[in-house]
């Protein structure tokens, strides 16, 4: 049996790693070299090599696929964008270089990318150790001061807020087609006009801002007179996490919306539409996950998803508060309600 003062000491240990070693808390602010010029890059231990070279990205705009950090002494370990820095000896105020070329075909760039579509399922023991990880915590602070939402639109007062994915869930990235408006799923403009009527509707992709504001474009989302897009977010919003089971991903945390915009959004009036469920980990309880619209030349004939969540949109916008309620009983919802309406 462990002794008073093992004892103590092993809650301090405890307590010190819940807020954090120095190691990885410690700021580093290093200088990257590039076409020329010198850029100043500022990240913490407990960030991965990934989210460096997103850090990168923005101020350089090579996309971190397309980056190659040189540094001595370091070997191969700048190539693994799961490492943490901490775990890689490097100096504040060091210089390393990047190589690394921009990226003129955006559209090329987004559909040449890897696909996801090994989505897993999250235990409940695992969605709550990564929301509750101080680790994590520390991250979305940081992403909330780094990332600023610039509105398109103005939030409106008294209105729930709808947050959507774009590729899979708006629209079939993958398949060939002449005009991206082949690859539009069914219905997309009359769901965006009748959810308008009760929820201020945010865009987030896990991709670049051009090419985000491109495939809206493209698609008449962000110039039509039914309704109006409050904002757009993309990958730069999105931290990265990492559970036992699964390793390391990238997700979406509300709180970035909800932390810049207390005034009109939180917890209980937000829900998330996304084909990939591993997107809620920071926020399970407001993220619904929908049916991937795939091979959208055979399937957009038989595609019903956005009129059914429509209809739950519309159903449950009159609840002060969505937090009691499981979005994964989204369809049950829908056919109680209409046999509801049938029987009255």
């Amino acid at each position: 049996m462990a002794s008073p003062s093992a004892s103590s000491s092993s809650s301090s240990a405890e307590a010190a790693a819940a807020v954090g070693s120095p190691a990885t808390e410690e700021e580093l602010t290093l200088t990257v070299k590039w076409s020329g010029k010198e850029y100043t890059v500022r990240v913490c231990g407990d960030d991965t090599v990934g989210e460096l070279k997103l850090r990168i990205c923005e101020l350089t705009n090579v996309l971190p696929k397309r980056q190659k950090l040189l540094y001595p002494k370091v070997g191969s370990k700048l190539a693994d964008d799961t490492l943490l820095l901490s775990q890689i000896p490097l100096k504040s105020s060091l210089k390393m270089t990047m190589i690394g070329t921009v990226e003129d075909d955006l559209l090329v760039d987004e559909v040449d990318s890897p696909e996801i579509v090994d989505d897993f399922e999250l235990g409940q023991d695992d969605v709550v150790d990564i929301k509750d990880k101080d680790v994590n915590k520390r991250k979305l602070r940081r992403r909330i001061d780094q990332y600023k939402i610039e509105l398109r639109n103005p939030c409106r007062e008294g209105k729930k807020l709808l947050v959507l994915d774009i590729d899979y869930t708006l629209f079939d990235h993958r398949s060939p087609a002449e005009n991206p408006r082949q690859l539009m799923r069914p219905y997309l403009h009359e769901f965006l006009t009748a959810a308008y009527a009760e929820y201020d509707i945010i865009i987030w992709s896990a991709t670049s801002m051009k090419w985000v504001e491109l495939k809206m474009g493209q698609l008449g989302v962000l110039d039509n007179p039914n309704y109006k897009i409050t904002a757009l977010l993309d990958r730069m919003a999105m931290i990265t996490v990492q559970s036992d089971s699964h390793g390391i991903f990238d997700c979406k945390p509300l709180g970035v919306i909800w932390a810049q915009l207390p005034e009109y959004y939180s917890e209980k009036n937000t829900i998330m539409f996304d084909d990939l469920r591993r997107n809620f980990v920071m926020n399970p309880q407001n993220g619904l996950t929908i049916k991937p619209f795939r091979k959208a030349h055979s399937s957009r004939d038989s595609d019903q998803e956005l009129v059914k969540l429509t209809q739950y949109l519309l159903a449950i916008a009159d609840l002060d508060d969505f937090s009691s309620l499981d979005h994964r009983n989204w369809e049950f919802f829908n056919e109680d309600n209409a046999k509801r309406r049938r029987h009255t």
